[in-house]
């Protein structure tokens, strides 16, 4: 049985990739600052205990306000230190509208390590519209893309991509861009999930100003702020738009569409017992 670290791994992608992986017949095993086995980026001490044993490790940076590639760096030698062959960096399709920014620096970081190497480029998650920053706040998801279009994925396929590669290895040195197999505007997004779980979901635009002011009051970082609105302006802008085929290659299926996800995942609201 084969042993894979799943850094993140209680996160969307983590504990999806952990279930896909066990069920695969692998010692899948997820962590993070709240599980058995801890692991903190902040904490350099609970790095070779997360990876002891594990052939490949599946990883989630701390996040994409300020460059983590250095911490990178410093773990990519210490898993390989514990022996582990593979990595596979969940990274993002919008590094290409912020090329200088944390998530582009983390990926050079990876292909420099010593690892064979995957990185994994998703497109916004389907999932952001229940779990993340596009759920609706009052019935409204408000968001400055306007009418643009844009290919959601479905996080259970970017897991099973994420299985396949770590268990697979031929995949090492590809960079492997995922999205939906077609691209849907915010709004019918909003009507999609609205008829999902029988609630109101409106979708209204903003401007670029309204929505950075919307996130410094709630105390984001700068350095978040800027990545957030270089993936937005890369929606509004129609450039990221495409679909890419990278579920299909690696799964050999169709991505799963945004109205397929929805009315798997998406549980209807109920009205409270009287």
């Amino acid at each position: 049985m084969t042993t894979f670290a799943v850094l993140g791994g209680t996160g969307k992608v983590g504990r999806r990739l952990t279930r896909i992986l066990a069920a695969d017949r692998h010692d899948a095993r997820p962590v993070s600052r709240s599980t058995p086995t801890p692991f903190d980026w902040h904490d350099e001490s609970t790095w070779p205990d997360a990876v002891a044993g594990a052939e490949g490790v599946f990883i989630v940076g701390p996040g994409s306000a300020t460059d983590w590639s250095p911490t990178l760096t410093r773990f990519l030698g210490v898993a390989d230190a514990a022996g582990v062959k593979r990595a596979v960096l969940l990274s993002a399709r919008g590094v290409e509208f912020h090329p200088e920014g944390a998530v582009a620096a983390a990926e050079s970081a990876l292909r420099a390590g010593p690892l064979e190497w995957t990185i994994l480029r998703p497109t916004h998650f389907a999932q952001n519209f229940t779990e993340a920053m596009f759920v609706p706040v009052g019935g409204r998801i408000v968001v400055p893309v306007g009418d643009a279009a844009h290919p959601f994925v479905d996080v259970e396929d970017l897991a099973e991509v994420a299985a396949v590669v770590l268990a697979d290895g031929g995949f090492n040195g590809r960079i492997l861009e995922l999205s939906g197999p077609e691209a849907i505007t915010f709004a019918a997004a909003a009507e999609e999930l609205a008829g999902a779980t029988g609630e109101s979901a409106i979708f209204e635009s903003e401007s670029d100003e309204e929505h950075v002011a919307g996130l410094r009051a709630a105390g984001t970082p700068e350095g978040y702020v800027r990545w957030r609105m270089a993936m937005l302006n890369g929606i509004r802008s129609g450039a990221d738009a495409y679909t890419s085929d990278g579920i299909t290659e690696v799964l050999g299926r169709p991505a799963t569409s945004f109205h397929a996800w929805a009315d798997r995942e998406v549980v209807p609201c109920r009205p409270s017992p009287m």
